[in-house]
């Protein structure tokens, strides 16, 4: 008797399949998975985890496969934000642990700058924005700190297979238009829980020409939607960017590997790229999304470029674009903090930080810094525009300020005018 062959799989039933020891897995299917990465930072890990470890007398399964990033209360700023960052730096001197990255930047960029995450893995992370790490054909995703213990001590994780919601989009981006507003127009129109506990597949010729960062945008911002995975199929730029990120090139395996079936079950929408316009959220919801001439003209006292989704070098370079030779308008605080120490560096080779600097900007740490309330945070009755994912009311501050999300080019176009503003209006 003939074994039928397997039904076509998505993307990321392959990843959960080949995490399981299984040769396929189905939607609704609850499966243990081993772990090839655990990621966590000052905020989600030793000061939870180090407590939960003593009690149970246990020990990490595999110290090669933790990564440990402080970039939430760095800069220490106060006794508390001390006390915290000296827990995490004593505990990975205690555990002698490889990989650990202390004041580089942001967790999700840093831990893929250092060519940790490859196509095929199963990666968990202690933050919600861990489905960064699916940009790189990697099923990543965030847990809290009572799963993580268990990741920690075991090396494994149960998982319900999800189903799959691929974003197709078609065409090409116009200049001015970047993955920050392709999210913001899927959020707002699918809202918060819009892909709750689903896959998100962004998929189409869109997206393929989108650079490492910018689906990096993508990915990050899946979280957005509900999503529990948002996942882009590796390819030859996926490739190219983990080798110069140190990945060697024997461990990137077959990038054709990881795609989806034709054929696979999944829900599909489309879009077309060549006729999306740059989108702005307004207070207090990232799914309060429309485009830029909904809100343009509304004045703004402070432009923020900082956080894991907004202010990559690709975001320096769009930001300083707009910004080359100019000032921006009198009144407005253009804050700028760059996501890594390796990005900061590379614009200030490139000349990009200079452009920002002689703009006005000021630089802040690459740390998570206002986009998690942290250091220098907004103050009361305050309009902000900012290239960060979240928009929460207090999120970045004070209860009473405003934030409205866009991409580093509206938040750069914004803050030279004083207003918001289409940067398609200025790059013209």
């Amino acid at each position: 008797m003939n074994t039928p062959a397997p039904a076509p799989q998505t993307l990321a039933q392959k990843l959960i399949a080949r995490a399981a020891g299984r040769s396929s897995v189905s939607p609704g299917d609850i499966v243990t998975c081993k772990v090839d990465l655990a990621m966590f930072h000052d905020s989600s890990g030793p000061r939870r985890l180090k407590p939960m470890l003593e009690e149970l007398g246990a020990q990490i399964w595999d110290k090669s496969r933790v990564v440990l990033v402080m970039d939430h209360y760095v800069p220490e700023r106060d006794d508390e934000s001390r006390k915290i960052v000296r827990i995490a730096r004593d505990w990975a001197r205690e555990q002698d642990l490889p990989h650990v990255y202390d004041s580089q930047g942001i967790c999700h960029v840093v831990v893929a700058q250092h060519g940790h995450i490859r196509p095929g893995m199963f990666c968990v992370g202690g933050d919600s924005h861990s489905p960064t790490g699916g940009a790189f054909g990697a099923y990543m995703f965030g847990i809290g700190s009572t799963e993580m213990l268990g990741v920690v001590v075991t090396g494994e994780i149960w998982l319900r297979v999800p189903q799959t919601l691929q974003m197709h989009w078609r065409g090409r981006l116009q200049k001015g238009v970047t993955a920050k507003d392709m999210m913001l127009h899927m959020i707002g129109r699918f809202g918060m829980n819009g892909g709750q506990y689903q896959a998100v597949e962004f998929a189409g010729p869109a997206v393929k020409a989108l650079a490492m960062q910018e689906r990096m945008t993508l990915s990050n911002m899946s979280a957005e939607l509900g999503a529990q995975v948002g996942l882009i199929a590796p390819d030859e730029v996926t490739a190219a960017w983990l080798q110069a990120a140190g990945a060697p090139a024997s461990e990137l395996g077959d990038p054709g590997r990881w795609q989806s079936d034709e054929g696979a079950a999944m829900t599909r929408h489309e879009f077309d790229a060549g006729a999306l316009a740059p989108f702005v959220a307004a207070p207090h919801s990232p799914a309060n999304a429309d485009v830029v001439s909904r809100y343009s003209g509304t004045p703004v006292d402070v432009a923020y470029i900082g956080a894991c989704t907004g202010a990559k070098l690709d975001d320096l370079r769009a930001a300083a674009e707009v910004l080359r030779g100019q000032r921006v308008a009198t009144g407005v605080r253009l804050m700028v903090a760059p996501a890594s120490q390796k990005d900061q560096n590379a614009a200030r080779e490139e000349g990009v930080l200079q452009v920002l600097l002689d703009a006005g900007a000021e630089l802040f740490p690459t740390a998570c810094g206002a986009c998690a309330g942290y250091g220098e945070t907004i103050g009361d009755n305050t309009t902000v525009i900012s290239s960060t994912a979240r928009n929460f009311k207090g999120r970045m501050g004070s209860a009473t300020a405003q934030v409205y999300l866009a991409s580093p080019y509206t938040v750069a176009a914004s803050a030279l005018r004083g207003v918001i503003t289409d940067p398609r209006e200025v790059l013209a």
